[in-house]
């Protein structure tokens, strides 16, 4: 019946009164059916980008490795190297089997997982080679702005259950960094994903290019003065950067990376970039950027940062996202160019 007119009368008669009955509305289930086959959208924003920095960071890496030699412990490095090729995979079989959200968030944290064990070698290789340090020129640029950290240490010892909150915040910024990922992966906002990880990947760049000619061991302070406060990342790192600067830390730990990095603060800096993620991210754009906005404040005390430090983090963040959504955005191709969007 879907060809054409039937020559019989009887046919014909009831094709008119057919044709003039109201339309049907589609059945419940049909729209069911519809709902749960819809395709989830592609990514449109490509991850070339930060494929090309990541590659940039292990030629700058290989460099340095020419008159300083780092040798990797490969039964520590076991771990790292499991957990890309499982990523990998998963991002593999996303794309292969068309599951854009599985592809997309596997890429994610393989592109973080590459660019953090990268980045902390290339900065041990950077802190190996570098010159005199910095602290007594970043701490006198706190003082001239109005820093004045031992009445901010007493004044936070006093607070045990600020000492908490504060600590789970700056000690959580990778779980952030999952709860990102995971999130605007499951939700197919592949836009803010991608440029989220290519923003954090450019600003930790050049965050660790800057540490390089800039080394410190961090704003100190003895924890073992005060009766509450936890002894602070640089704290615990001065013998780990007093080995790579003489030279008797050349052996790698993969499953002990640290950050050495003081200035600018990267913490800072990819908090800043949560805070602009997690506005994609509906239930989670409040308490989200509120976490985030805590690990920045926490970032000096227990980071073992300068104030100059954090400002310096924090105003890397906004042009490495504006570049990374220009880097990470898809030029429309001819064929979609006037083409029809479904209603």
């Amino acid at each position: 019946m879907r060809g054409g007119a039937s020559a019989n009368s009887h046919d014909g008669g009831l094709h008119a009164r057919q044709t003039n009955r109201a339309p049907v509305a589609p059945q419940a289930d049909t729209l069911r059916s519809t709902a749960m086959t819809a395709p989830v959208p592609s990514a449109d924003r490509p991850d070339l980008p930060s494929w090309v920095l990541i590659a940039a960071m292990l030629l700058s890496l290989l460099a340095t490795q020419c008159s300083h030699m780092f040798l990797i412990d490969p039964v520590r490095a076991l771990p790292a190297v499991l957990a890309m090729a499982a990523l990998g995979a998963a991002m593999v079989t996303g794309r292969r089997t068309a599951r854009p959200r599985l592809a997309a968030g596997a890429t994610a944290f393989l592109q973080m997982t590459l660019f953090t064990v990268l980045g902390v070698v290339l900065a041990y290789a950077l802190a190996a080679q570098s010159g005199a340090l910095w602290d007594q020129r970043l701490a006198a640029a706190d003082r001239a702005i109005g820093f004045d950290w031992p009445v901010v240490l007493r004044l936070l010892d006093m607070a045990p259950a600020v000492i908490w909150v504060l600590g789970l915040a700056y000690h959580s910024l990778t779980v952030q960094m999952v709860v990102v990922i995971v999130c605007l992966s499951a939700l197919s906002k592949f836009d803010t994903l991608r440029t989220a990880v290519c923003a954090a990947i450019l600003s930790g760049f050049v965050t660790i290019l800057i540490s390089g000619l800039t080394p410190a061991l961090g704003n100190l302070f003895d924890p073992s003065h005060y009766r509450h406060l936890w002894p602070s990342v640089a704290w615990v790192e001065q013998g780990l950067i007093a080995g790579l600067r003489d030279g008797s830390h050349h052996v790698l730990d993969l499953t002990m990376l640290m950050g050495i990095v003081s200035f600018p603060s990267f913490h800072a800096t990819l908090a800043a970039i949560f805070i602009w993620a997690f506005r994609a991210i509906p239930r989670l754009s409040v308490p989200g950027s509120a976490w985030a906005i805590l690990t920045i404040i926490a970032t000096p005390v227990f980071g073992g940062h300068y104030g100059v430090d954090v400002i310096m983090g924090l105003i890397l963040a906004p042009p490495a996202i504006i570049l990374a959504n220009r880097l990470t955005r898809r030029r429309p191709s001819p064929q979609s160019v006037g083409a029809v969007l479904p209603a």
